[in-house]
């Protein structure tokens, strides 16, 4: 359970942002995405194999 203490004078909507960004640290919401249906493992590991070599272009590309 996420609590999030309002300060003195602080307005509802700092709150509720600050809110958000603690609920999507905690990675519910992409937990809940990736069970919502079954993936099997050859196509998990496929789609991990194609997002580390996007990382890695990416990561050359700020090289140079």
């Amino acid at each position: 359970m996420l609590l999030v203490q309002i300060k003195e004078n602080e307005s509802i909507d700092k709150a509720l942002k600050r809110f958000k960004k603690k609920f999507e640290k905690t990675g519910v919401l992409k937990e809940l995405r990736s069970r919502s249906a079954f993936e099997k493992k050859s196509v998990k590991r496929r789609q991990q194999v194609i997002h580390a070599s996007y990382v890695q272009k990416m990561r050359e590309g700020e090289e140079l």
